[in-house]
């Protein structure tokens, strides 16, 4: 009978062995897992950043580059009425001073 109790008691200590070895391993993997994760993240949000950044350059660039367009466009548009006033100033004030008599 006291054989019996002895293998059962090996038994039990061989089964708290592994289990415990179990939870150690598991425990292992859980760091490793984090750590891994951990660096995927922050990879990514590298990888998502330096995007980011592009995107932000590029989007600079073109809004720049449109309002430049625009704004010489304007000063054509501005340099264009005033040879245009230069040039036609004195019929303006008289078309300005008939409708201002006729009333």
């Amino acid at each position: 009978m006291d054989s019996i109790v002895n293998r059962l008691t090996e038994i039990e200590d061989a089964a708290s062995a592994i289990v415990q070895h179990a939870d150690e391993q598991k425990e292992a993997l859980d760091k490793e897992f984090d750590e891994k994760r951990k660096l995927f993240d922050a990879e990514l949000e590298k990888k998502t950043q330096s995007r980011i950044d592009a995107i932000r350059s590029d989007l600079e660039k073109n809004t720049s580059r449109l309002l430049d367009s625009q704004n010489g466009s304007s000063d054509a548009a501005i340099e264009a009425l005033q040879q245009e006033y230069n040039e036609r100033h004195t019929e303006y004030a008289r078309e300005i001073l008939k409708h201002i008599t006729e009333v």
